[in-house]
């Protein structure tokens, strides 16, 4: 299990997760910048792509402290839960009430997961990476 944790993560996949992440904002910062609504309207859907992705990345950690046996308060992993769980449910009500088309909503949803899942595969990646280029067998190999 732990061999299978610190493998290195193919070049591929990497490219792949970190494309799919600027994408994703991308195309939802480029769907706000020409929405007809309101700035105030703008600014909410902005906060909640931002606090998305902090919660992703932070329930992305927690569970992998936990999995690697790294102490981890409940109470923090709660928190990350909720935060994940409140920035879908504040977009999914955010949706449901704006005035825009169905295939608007639709847009916004989808680039919004595809954002949440692909900042969770990018810091994988990097924790990966990080673990991988720290072994102490890596470093000798280096040298």
């Amino acid at each position: 299990m732990q061999q299978q944790m610190n493998a290195r993560p193919s070049v591929a996949f990497v490219g792949a997760s970190w494309g799919a992440m600027l994408i994703g904002m991308l195309a939802y910062l480029v769907g706000l910048w020409n929405a007809q609504m309101q700035l105030n309207e703008k600014g909410y859907y902005l906060t909640l792509l931002l606090y998305g992705c902090f919660a992703a990345v932070s329930l992305q950690k927690t569970v992998r402290d936990r999995a690697e046996g790294l102490p981890v308060t409940g109470m923090y992993v709660g928190l990350c839960w909720m935060s994940l769980a409140a920035a879908v449910l504040l977009l999914t009500v955010g949706l449901w009430n704006a005035s825009l088309l169905l295939s608007e909503k639709g847009f916004y949803a989808m680039s919004f997961v595809l954002v949440l899942f692909a900042i969770v595969a990018v810091q994988k990646n990097v924790r990966d990476l990080a673990t991988h280029d720290s072994m102490p067998e890596r470093a000798a190999d280096a040298a």
